[in-house]
């Protein structure tokens, strides 16, 4: 049928990148691990580094549930042919409006040729991801205000908020008031 000769075709090409990717991280942190299987830590690590996993219409939750479904009842782990199992439940979520042929498309092409983060080659991303967390335009609400233009804390003095510790709650009217006589 020509369903199972695109498959065929997908396999053999993009299949390989995308199993290397699987065994990569399916041996992370595993030396004992054959490459065949992987857990649902590394799943979930594979999707979150790949970009699979989005926070918004891919969460850990669903990244989780998925798992769950694809695996076999009482395993551990899921299998290559599981995890692609796995990838056409969730490439309808991350890639909304597409249609499924082309959302695994596109969700392989976030898994090929990728590695686990602490392997060396993609060290750099892990600095962005800190940049971004101390970038302090990007701050809001009452952090924004501890902060000057270069990004030096201003200690103490940027938080308005300093404590009252007369041992009220903060909205209580009657401050100072309690009967002395006791």
């Amino acid at each position: 049928s020509a369903s199972s000769l695109t498959t065929y075709c997908l396999r053999s090409s993009k299949m390989s990148e995308v199993e290397n990717a699987f065994r990569k991280f399916a041996v992370y942190g595993d030396t004992s691990a054959s490459g065949n299987e992987m857990t649902g830590k590394n799943f979930s690590k594979m999707c979150k580094e790949c970009g699979v996993m989005d926070g918004k219409a891919v969460t850990s939750t669903d990244v989780d549930i998925v798992f769950n479904k694809v695996k076999t009842k009482g395993a551990r782990t899921i299998t290559f042919a599981e995890f692609q199992q796995a990838m056409k439940e969730l490439c309808g979520k991350r890639f909304k409006g597409k249609s499924p042929e082309e959302a695994l498309q596109a969700m392989y092409g976030l898994i090929e040729g990728k590695e686990p983060g602490s392997m060396g080659a993609t060290k750099a991303t892990k600095v962005g991801g800190v940049e971004r967390l101390t970038d302090t335009s990007k701050y809001t609400g009452s952090h924004k205000e501890r902060f000057d233009e270069s990004g030096k804390g201003k200690g103490l003095a940027g938080r308005q908020d300093l404590t009252d510790n007369r041992g009220y709650v903060g909205a209580y009217k009657g401050a100072g008031t309690y009967d002395q006589t006791h």
